[in-house]
């Protein structure tokens, strides 16, 4: 198979079908129906989603162990596909646009990842200490291990489901998208990124994302790579 479009989910029943339906609707459209999964990986939802999900066609998987790191590991652990795309399920990131992740897997980049700040930003998209803060830990990262990404926080990205399986990755949190890419460059794996535009999350609730804690975590993570390589 070549194609895995894995979405992380926990508690998304307002938006999981709305997101299946474009990663579908991409899949018929390029013929891939035959060469490709759509994955959920289920991190101990408690509403309607994974019900929605499995009705819509994806496969699920779950763990109970919370952490946005741990499902999209998850993901990967049982993902089908040579290459897997992931984003997340409140449809700020657009599934039916991904030609230019899927073609630089084809030029034989390891690790394809999206950078909002040059794609743009919808007007409520993303608050104002994450425009600020993001490209600063993404600065240091790049100071520190000379990365071509100037988003590290991205959560649309695509890579080698073998090449990523290689970096052995372990954290568990929001911080898994600096491990990936740190370990990525300490291992050689060609990277790019490339514009992507970032949508509204339409769950209209609570973001699980967490400024200052999820900040640190990168933080934490950043440095604690660069000390050990």
């Amino acid at each position: 198979m070549k194609l895995t479009i894995l979405i992380p989910c926990l508690n998304e029943e307002k938006t999981i079908g709305k997101v299946i339906d474009v990663a579908t609707d991409y899949i018929k459209k390029h013929h891939l129906e035959n060469s490709s999964e759509i994955l959920v990986s289920d991190n101990g939802s408690t509403d309607e989603s994974v019900k929605i999900a499995k009705e819509k066609g994806a496969r699920v998987v779950t763990t109970n162990v919370k952490g946005y790191g741990r499902a999209i590991r998850n993901g990967i652990r049982y993902a089908k596909g040579k290459y897997i795309i992931m984003g997340d399920a409140d449809m700020s990131y657009d599934f039916a646009n991904i030609d230019g992740f899927i073609n630089n897997l084809d030029k034989g980049y390891d690790l394809v990842v999206g950078n909002r700040f040059k794609g743009g930003i919808a007007k409520g998209a993303m608050p104002l200490l994450h425009k600020i803060g993001s490209p600063m830990l993404s600065l240091l990262a790049n100071i520190l291990f000379k990365t071509p990404i100037k988003d590290y926080h991205c959560g649309l990205r695509a890579f080698s489901k073998e090449k990523i399986d290689s970096l052995n990755l372990e954290t568990e949190g929001m911080e898994l998208a600096s491990e990936m890419i740190c370990k990525a460059q300490i291992n050689n794996l060609k990277m790019m990124e490339i514009p992507i535009k970032l949508a509204k999350d339409e769950r209209n609730g609570k973001s699980h994302l967490k400024t200052f804690k999820d900040g640190y975590r990168h933080l934490k993570c950043i440095i604690k790579i660069w000390g050990t390589k």
